[in-house]
């Protein structure tokens, strides 16, 4: 597979920025894991996910407050997600491993998704190559959005900024039912080889999968029918798909954050270290938002998440001012924009620029 290596002997900013952040914890003798912050959110989410479910499927209520609820489920859906999965399995839930591989297993596979693949494909591929095009995953979506200007063009990406949400609308179904299996049985995530699976791995895939089948199919199916069952399934979707979407692209795909291209079964060697990649790929939004930041889970702060993944997000608006004093200290940007709104505007005049033909110069890059 490809792969780029960096720097890490010119590692000055990263040791500086660890030291001030652990005494930040020890001076202020709190853990990095999550505290009641995280442990209240949990139950407030996955009550309300589960309290809806049940009112769907017991309540006799009509259509349109049936459509509202389910859009709602799926809204809350990405919350736990954002909130409650992601903690977990960075293992920045809990102190206790355990703990953090149930909570994980329980809102991932829960929601239909797999952790196993999950950790790998974003906890190690995407953390470690971010903006790589050619590793990393979730900008390997060509030929049907374009991402970055190395991966390939079609005619179609000229209106792609027109059609990025329909595409967004989906990516939850995508994600439940052809990503996790194409992995599956590919034993490939994108050019990287997965990880050698267990016969509990095996196991816990095809039961959770069969227990998403039955809560969010069957179910729903006896009780309001096909035809409602598939309305609600992808009202709900839609709603979770953008959700997801929409925070993860504002992290990456936008105007003020950086890509790397590595042709195949080539290695790419870049002079700034690992920690100062994470910086120049990787963009904030809508910090002083305390709102926003309890529902995405503190994804706004992503500049402190993929420094320190390990450190819950509940943590990261305090350490973000060391963060910020530290990039201005070493010359490094400090990406974010003030509000969500800018950073959705600079997302979608990202996609629309990329969507424009490039040069041929730039279509030779692509071939090669």
């Amino acid at each position: 597979m490809s792969k780029l290596t960096f720097n890490n002997n010119n590692n000055q900013f990263f040791n500086s920025l660890k030291s001030s952040v652990d005494e930040y914890f020890t001076v202020n003798k709190i853990k990095k894991t999550g505290d009641w912050r995280l442990f209240s959110k949990t139950f407030i989410l996955i009550g309300a996910a589960v309290g809806i479910y049940l009112s769907l499927m017991l309540v006799d209520m009509n259509g349109w407050l049936a459509f509202a609820l389910a859009a709602l489920l799926g809204y809350i859906a990405a919350c736990i997600g954002f909130s409650v999965m992601h903690d977990a399995n960075h293992g920045s839930y809990s102190p206790h491993p355990r703990l953090n591989d149930f909570i994980g297993l329980l809102a991932s596979n829960g929601l239909g998704a797999n952790a196993f693949f999950w950790k790998q494909k974003h906890n190690v591929i995407h953390h470690t190559y971010t903006n790589v095009d050619g590793i990393d995953d979730d900008i390997a979506k060509s030929p049907i959005i374009r991402q970055c200007e190395s991966q390939r063009w079609v005619p179609a990406h000229r209106v792609q900024h027109l059609y990025i949400p329909f595409i967004y609308s989906l990516s939850s179904i995508f994600w439940i039912f052809i990503m996790d299996f194409t992995k599956y049985f590919s034993r490939k995530i994108y050019t990287t080889a997965a990880w050698k699976m267990t016969f509990k791995n095996h196991l816990v895939f095809w039961l959770t999968k069969i227990h998403y089948a039955i809560v969010f199919i069957i179910i729903p199916i006896y009780v309001w029918g096909w035809a409602g069952w598939l309305a609600g399934f992808l009202i709900a979707n839609a709603a979770m798909g953008v959700t997801l979407a929409l925070v993860f692209q504002l992290a990456h795909v936008v105007e003020n954050t950086e890509f790397e291209h590595i042709p195949l079964d080539t290695t790419k060697h870049i002079d700034s270290a690992w920690a100062e990649h994470q910086i120049r790929t990787t963009s904030n939004f809508a910090m002083s938002n305390k709102t926003i930041s309890w529902f995405v889970g503190g994804l706004n702060f992503q500049v402190e998440h993929h420094l320190f993944p390990r450190i819950s997000h509940v943590h990261y608006p305090a350490i973000s001012k060391i963060v910020e004093a530290k990039c201005k200290e070493f010359n490094l940007p400090y990406n974010y924009y003030p509000t969500m709104w800018e950073a959705l505007g600079s997302h979608f005049r990202v996609m629309r620029q990329l969507g424009k033909k490039p040069a041929a110069q730039a279509i030779r890059l692509q071939a090669a």
